[in-house]
């Protein structure tokens, strides 16, 4: 109850920021439909509601399966072993994502179908099998991070020179939708079982993180080789909206509840009938043990249900037809600055944020605070909001104009940075496009894109995910140097 209570109190103050900014601005720039705004503000009492319960749930069940699994994997010391199970847990917890499931739906409605979900969803969950596989393989046989991250960034450059505007945007926003509130702590999980059982502690530190970047670009490569393969180079982005809210408070939540908590059950379906397999031939946990990871599993879903429900049904509508009405402003320096502040606490509410931080915590024993790295994680993620908002203004400006240079820079910062921090900063690009981000924040972006006059709702609307994913590598990064060279003035080097 107290462990319940310190979380509840930690997402009231991640959430409460968001809110407030809604409100403000609903009273001063826009003037927003008054059932919009209760409906916004009783989302934003399942989100709090469900992201205490959910990250209660991740520490008590999602957090000991996956390392339990890590360390089987492990131990089992046969190659063959690990990339069968790299595969198998890549593609069934990548199916699983909701947030995946999220994007893939606002792709399939803004392309008309032209990208159904399901051949999206499964296409991804492919991409990710393959790399998750990949990234364990690395671990057990001390493949450094940075060589890997490399080779892999450059063979997405060279996929992205025969793929097209509308793909490029899709396949870097799946990569981000796909790291998302079910996959991250089960990965980082997955990855510390393993790490744990080296004997150098230094080498077990460093890879602790690195699985969910290796995994997250499998993501983008599959996208891009399915527009390359299917030949389907331009797509024609509509957005059927009458900007009209319908009267219902409740109706949204009630609609959203059953979907939801089907998905969610299929999310975690897989995870339980694995765990079960493996108690009965394998970890044989005593019965308190075991009891409370089932617990934690129903904690788990019942958080996640609710927090969806809240973003889905209370955030998603409002986040629409806030970005259209602000982009619709004569003064369009508003819609840069709004996003830039709406970038730095939504990130604050992300359920795999709070898992990661707490992790880098746990396994740097202190030594890198979360603190530190939420508020790097938060000014990365506000840039990338602003940028993408600029880029919806000014026609000329491209997604590639952005993601080269920005890739190539975190790329490069990998070879200066502490190895430590290129795992965490990689992680973290993939972490920050979670839930709020996949819905509020790309609503708000599609909303701001379907205001603006000669703007694309597929090219310019979608990209943003992609951006969220890219400047915490950057910044990042930029904080390990710093750590570099304060341990070096205070001669711990």
């Amino acid at each position: 109850m107290n462990i319940l209570m310190s979380k509840l109190l930690e997402v009231v103050l991640a959430v409460l920021p968001i809110t407030i900014i809604v409100v403000i601005l609903n009273f001063t720039l826009t003037s927003l439909d008054a059932t919009l705004i209760i409906r916004f503000l009783i989302g934003a009492v399942f989100i709090i509601i469900g992201l205490s319960i959910f990250l209660l749930g991740v520490d008590l069940g999602i957090t000991p399966i996956g390392k339990q699994l890590g360390k089987a994997i492990a131990k089992s010391n046969r190659l063959w072993i690990v990339i069968v199970a790299g595969l198998l847990l890549g593609f069934i917890i990548s199916i699983a994502e909701p947030d995946l499931h999220i994007l893939a739906g606002q792709v399939e409605m803004v392309t008309a179908g032209a990208i159904g979900k399901f051949i999206l969803v499964v296409v991804v969950s492919l991409g990710i099998a393959v790399l998750l596989s990949l990234g364990l393989v690395r671990i057990v046989h001390n493949i450094p991070l940075f060589k890997i991250l490399t080779v892999l960034y450059g063979i997405i450059f060279v996929i992205a020179i025969f793929t097209s505007p509308q793909f490029l945007a899709i396949s870097f926003d799946a990569s981000g939708a796909t790291t998302g509130a079910m996959t991250v702590p089960f990965i980082l999980a997955l990855s510390i079982g393993i790490s744990v059982l080296k004997k150098d502690s230094k080498a077990s530190e460093k890879d602790s993180f690195g699985l969910v970047a290796i995994a997250s670009v499998g993501a983008i490569i599959a996208v891009m080789l399915m527009s390359i393969i299917t030949n389907q180079e331009e797509l024609a982005g509509t957005m059927e909206q009458d900007h009209s809210v319908s009267g219902s408070i409740f109706g949204p939540f009630l609609h959203e509840f059953g979907h939801i908590a089907q998905e969610v059950i299929l999310a975690l379906l897989p995870i339980i009938v694995i765990f079960l397999i493996f108690q009965k031939l394998l970890f044989k946990l005593s019965k308190t043990t075991f009891r409370k990871i089932i617990t934690g599993l129903v904690f788990t879903f019942v958080g996640l249900v609710l927090f969806l429900v809240g973003v889905n049904a209370g955030f998603m509508e409002l986040g629409t037809e806030l970005g259209h009405s602000i982009a619709s402003l004569d003064n369009k320096a508003y819609i840069v600055i709004i996003g830039l502040i709406l970038g730095i606490v939504t990130i604050l509410a992300e359920p795999a944020v709070y898992i990661l931080t707490n992790q880098i915590e746990d396994v740097t024993s202190g030594y890198v605070k979360r603190k530190v790295v939420l508020f790097t994680l938060a000014i990365g993620v506000g840039i990338a909001v602003a940028l993408s908002m600029l880029r919806i203004l000014i026609p000329e400006l491209q997604l590639w104009h952005y993601l080269l240079p920005g890739y190539l820079i975190a790329v490069a910062l990998m070879y200066v940075t502490p190895k430590l921090f290129v795992g965490i900063g990689f992680d973290s690009g993939g972490v920050a496009s979670g839930p709020m981000t996949a819905t509020f924040i790309l609503a708000f972006t599609h909303g701001a894109a379907d205001a603006i006059e000669g703007a694309d709702i597929i090219v310019d609307g979608f990209g943003m995910i992609a951006m969220v994913a890219l400047t915490p590598l950057i910044t990042l990064q930029l904080l390990g140097l710093i750590f570099k060279m304060k341990s070096r003035k205070g001669g711990m080097e």
